[in-house]
């Protein structure tokens, strides 16, 4: 290990903010590791691996939800540990699981044997790699929060984007079995070693968070839901207690956890929605592909937006096109609709990543950041991993999806309304605990 004097002198070396070092490299293990197991990359090895195997779609998709609900588990374990020791050892680990599971899926030859490998996968993906990421940018970014999540999402999405395409392309030519074995190795050859590099915080270094401006009144009463952020000075100082007691905890938990419900219940369904309406493999790759890079662009467009609206309007108005790609997909059957339902449903779940990952540590503060996002971070996984039983056992039972994607939409709507509520919290008094 580097000792703390050596990292000073090597931040101070360099010509840029070293955060912005920091970012690469959580970017780059994010890339190589997250698609893998994402629900996106899930979606292309459902068609092959059920007829093969002759397993339902809905015991398929409880692999999925087992997986997220290991990961509601663990994650306020993880948020704690990564708030005393880092993100750089949680991202290597759950790089080395994720690739070792990828390439153990390749040899599958039962249903226990594919859950008891791709559960592990899942869970370190949905809540070690998730927490990690997030707050190691967070935890080194303040001002420029918004634009430095916009740009680790903007990786995770491409990384998404080319995955399952790629995963398609390797299916048609040499089987489901080289396709999980060869994603494994590359996820591990890419994303182990550098996440070792990773500093808790700048503060361990010596350094400042994010080089301070102040700013005027005018630009704090702009955008009241980033409340004053923008130097350690203004930054808000939450214990989890603290958080718990707050009434926009609580809506920001329920709309997390709504918002990825339908994330989890169309997205590991949108390929067999395609193929079912007669679209080959292939096309509906490319629909689930622009699906994630609408979530590319998305992100970049809604962090510029974080800087001059209040975040319960963004949060809104990212549940709405949820909404609206939801019901897109479920009433489309063509490769023309489906990429613009897909693209919507993209731009939503892209702004709802990016704004909720910027307003947990807006509105508490970075001092308990893992720990409050680890019991957070148990509401959305929540939600993700009931989403794909629903659609699931909806399609066993009646022959389509549609059905499921319509009250999936029709419930986000409403948790978009709500969202509404969720205002900047009182800061809590100097030397209260909770």
């Amino acid at each position: 290990m580097v000792s703390p004097s050596r990292q000073y002198r090597l931040a101070r070396a360099f010509p840029f903010y070293y955060g912005w070092f920091i970012l690469g490299i959580t970017s780059l293990t994010s890339y190589s590791a997250r698609p893998l197991m994402a629900a996106t990359t899930l979606s292309i090895f459902v068609v092959p691996m059920t007829e093969h195997f002759g397993w339902s779609r809905g015991v398929f998709s409880g692999a999925l939800s087992l997986g997220g609900l290991c990961a509601v588990v663990i994650s306020p374990f993880v948020g704690r540990w990564i708030d005393r020791y880092g993100s750089g050892v949680v991202l290597s680990a759950t790089a080395a699981i994720i690739g070792l599971c990828g390439v153990g899926l390749a040899f599958v030859s039962h249903l226990w044997v594919f859950y008891a490998l791709y559960v592990p996968g899942r869970a370190v993906f949905a809540s070690p790699l998730e927490l990690a990421t997030s707050t190691a940018t967070s935890n080194w970014f303040i001002r420029r929060r918004p634009l430095a999540l916009a740009v680790l999402g903007a990786t995770q999405g491409t990384g998404l984007a080319a995955m399952p395409v790629l995963a398609q392309a390797i299916i048609s030519s040499w089987g489901w079995q080289a396709a999980w074995a060869s994603l494994g190795i590359y996820t591990l050859a890419i994303g182990v070693i550098p996440a070792l590099l990773i500093v808790r915080r700048p503060e361990d270094m010596g350094l400042e968070a994010d080089p301070p401006r102040e700013p005027s009144l005018s630009s704090v009463r702009r955008y009241s839901g980033r409340p004053g952020v923008r130097n350690t000075g203004n930054e808000p100082e939450f214990t989890v207690g603290q958080a718990l007691a707050t009434r926009s905890f609580w809506v920001l938990a329920g709309f997390s956890a709504v918002g990825f419900l339908v994330q989890g219940g169309v997205i590991v369904h949108m390929v067999p929605h395609y193929v079912s309406q007669g679209l080959p493999g292939s096309s509906a790759a490319l629909i689930i592909s622009a699906f994630a890079l609408a979530q590319v662009a998305a992100g970049l467009a809604w962090s510029g937006l974080a800087y001059r609206f209040p975040v319960r309007f963004l949060l809104a108005g990212s549940g709405l096109f949820v909404a609206l790609g939801a019901a897109g997909i479920a009433v489309s059957g063509t490769m023309g609709w489906g990429l613009a339902a897909a693209g919507a449903l993209g731009v939503g779940i892209g702004g709802a990543h990016l704004l909720l990952r910027t307003t947990w540590a807006d509105f508490f503060g970075r001092g308990s950041l893992g720990s409050i996002r680890g019991i957070t971070l148990s509401f959305q996984l929540g939600g993700q991993l009931v989403g794909p039983v629903i659609a699931g056992f909806t399609y066993d039972a009646v022959g389509s999806y549609r059905p499921a994607f319509l009250a999936l939409a029709a419930a986000v709507s409403l948790a978009s309304v709500v969202v509404l509520a969720a205002t900047p919290p009182r800061r809590p008094l100097p030397g209260a605990t909770g």
